[in-house]
């Protein structure tokens, strides 16, 4: 089922013809996964928790393979060890991935295991290289293996572009790069998974793509060294909120948004064509803001104070940062459901009562 024109007022998904500005992508994603089995590498991270609980809100059977759960993490507070098939290893090892992907034999992979966090890879660049480069060939590696149909997405990052401070939006057939090892590794693995693709997968029942996020935002991130995270934890002991690069730009997004992306790109995979490629997945252009507009904003939610805690000596942070969503609005029918002040209200509301099924429903509603 491929789209006859791009940028077209109709597309075919599913079987169904939607008008695109008004369709409802979220809604269609059940017909694609009910019944079908997806798995997920870094499925005990933070965008993977919520990834699998909306897998499993869909009807899929989900299996994963990552590092163990940190203490307290989403992971264990959703209770997914006992509603999927949850294996622990490194994906740094071959054999793990081959014997865990080959065992499940799965209609849809998702590949979120990384080393993410940029300062963390100040400290640790070998590792950071062999996770987010070894482990995606590692991946790659297994489903050559596979004799069925497998849709999968590779998720890498918007660091992975060669950042020049450009105002506009960054497209996908920009040049990749990056200063510090997690861009840089993230941009390798974008090389390897087009290598892949057009060495080994053209014309292959199992189609490839990879998929670039913005900042993403929500409840159940602990990681640390992030900026909302940090902040919630300050909120909580009564400090105020330490602030590293007050006027740096970012895309921020609900994390519900890109997860949109990566199933609507999962399901429209099997198509073929110009779907397999790279697509960015990013917020409408008003909510690319800065750190202090983003703070400011959560703290009308949750009353408190910041302080700006700039360091020049600091390790290099990318200062501007836009992503262009054209391709995914065009081609896949893919947008944005919530605007820069519902997704902070929603990741403030995720840390403090609101579950992330309720969530994920609510954002199903919002996009009819």
């Amino acid at each position: 089922m491929a789209i006859q024109k791009t940028g077209a007022r109709f597309v075919l998904f599913a079987g169904i013809v939607y008008k695109k500005r008004f369709m409802s992508f979220v809604s269609a994603l059940g017909a694609a996964y009910r019944g079908k089995k997806a798995f997920v590498t870094g499925h005990t991270g933070f965008k993977g928790s919520w990834l699998c609980e909306w897998l499993l809100l869909l009807g899929a059977e989900v299996a994963g393979l990552s590092l163990a759960p940190e203490p307290g993490a989403l992971f264990g507070r959703l209770g997914l060890e006992k509603r999927m098939t949850h294996r622990l290893g490194d994906l740094r090892d071959p054999s793990l991935a081959s014997a865990a992907i080959r065992a499940f034999q799965p209609d849809y992979l998702f590949h979120l295991a990384a080393q993410p966090l940029v300062r963390a890879s100040y400290d640790r660049p070998v590792e950071t290289f062999e996770t987010n480069v070894n482990g995606t060939l590692h991946v790659l590696e297994a489903l050559r293996s596979l004799e069925h149909a497998c849709a999968a997405v590779f998720v890498t990052t918007d660091k992975c572009y060669e950042n020049r401070e450009w105002l506009h939006g960054y497209r996908e057939t920009d040049a990749l790069g990056g200063n510090d090892p997690y861009s840089a590794s993230k941009a390798m693995a974008e090389l390897a998974v087009a290598s892949y693709r057009r060495s080994f997968f053209s014309g292959s029942a199992v189609r490839i793509a990879s998929a670039r996020a913005g900042n993403v935002l929500g409840g159940g991130d602990w990681a640390a060294d992030r900026l909302v995270p940090d902040a919630i934890r300050a909120l909580k002991a009564g400090r105020a909120v330490p602030v590293r690069n007050p006027s740096s730009t970012r895309p921020w997004q609900h994390v519900l948004e890109p997860l949109g992306g990566y199933l609507l790109l999962g399901a429209r995979l099997p198509e073929g064509g110009d779907v397999c490629s790279a697509f960015n997945f990013g917020p409408w252009t008003d909510s690319n803001r800065t750190v202090r507009e983003l703070v400011e904003e959560m703290l009308k939610h949750w009353p408190g104070q910041w302080m700006d805690t700039s360091d020049p000596a600091a390790p290099h942070e990318a200062r501007l940062l836009h992503l262009s969503i054209d391709k995914a609005y065009h081609l896949l029918g893919w947008r944005p459901v919530w605007g820069f002040e519902k997704t902070v209200e929603k990741t403030v509301n995720g840390y403090r009562s609101q579950t992330p099924r309720e969530q994920i429903e609510e954002y199903a509603r919002d996009d009819r």
